[in-house]
């Protein structure tokens, strides 16, 4: 079936029901081949749209695939993005749910806050600097809505990016007073060590990721807006979460921030 014979609404609600009952769906890419990046990103907007619609507001972005490995794995040579809406944020004193989840995993992020508004094309990462109030720590909860994580990247793209939910510190940092390449995080599950990282490994720096971000949002006539929060990439690679986890990012400078998960897995 070609990518003109799919109707990108029929897919973006059966994505979000798929999240509605914790059941996830067949990869898009296995089902329609020929769907393209293009079809992808409308997919997204039609799901966000929905969800702005019943309510929600949007709140921030996120950067994703900004590590040459991720690239390289889903077999692209530039990253993704996808939107946060205010009920995708949690509070990090109530424990999260994992039993409106369905195959989460976590990553901890550089959060940046924006002071201004940033519209490509030709945004820099001064650009960015200038345009930003501040960073805060940050933890990304990732959730694939395709079937065991059978993601190349339309599936990814169309599904928000896989993103789920999101928690950000309280303390904002001044960008004058840290240098974003050279912040380091370790995670913790249960307080044992399992990952760590530096901000350079989103891109370089986060900054470059914002700008990117910024530059693509152009291609739809989109930009950032003053007060959005851009989550800028892992810094690390994806930690599987299970009910009973304690996971917790100490971030050199930044602070530290962390989650508890109760209950059961769909």
């Amino acid at each position: 079936m070609s990518s003109t014979a799919v109707n990108r609404q029929h897919l973006a609600a059966e994505l979000a029901e798929a999240e509605r009952r914790q059941q996830p769906v067949p990869p898009f890419t296995e089902r329609y081949p020929d769907l393209s990046i293009a079809d992808a990103y409308e997919i997204q907007k039609a799901l966000i749209a929905a969800r702005v619609s019943a309510g929600a507001r949007v709140w921030g972005r996120k950067v994703g695939l900004t590590s040459l490995a991720m690239q390289r794995a889903l077999g692209v040579d530039e990253p993704d993005f996808g939107v946060v809406l205010d009920d995708m944020v949690l509070d990090q004193n109530l424990p999260v749910d994992c039993a409106r989840l369905i195959q989460p995993r976590i990553e901890a992020e550089i959060a940046i806050v924006l002071s201004g508004d940033l519209r490509g094309p030709g945004v820099t990462a001064l650009d960015v600097l200038r345009a930003s109030a501040g960073v805060v720590p940050a933890l990304e909860l990732i959730d694939s809505r395709i079937q065991d994580w059978r993601i190349k990247l339309v599936d990814t793209i169309a599904d928000n990016a896989s993103s789920a939910r999101v928690a950000v510190g309280s303390r904002l940092t001044r960008l004058d007073q840290v240098d974003l390449p050279r912040i380091g995080v370790c995670v913790t599950v249960n307080g044992d060590v399992v990952e760590t990282g530096a901000g350079a490994a989103v891109l370089g720096d986060p900054l470059n990721c914002v700008a990117w971000l910024a530059n693509k949002l152009s291609d739809f006539a989109e930009g950032l807006r003053a007060g959005e929060v851009i989550l800028a990439g892992a810094m690390h690679k994806a930690i599987d979460v299970a009910p009973g986890n304690v996971i917790r990012a100490d971030f050199a400078y930044l602070g530290s921030i962390g989650l508890r998960f109760a209950g059961e897995l769909a």
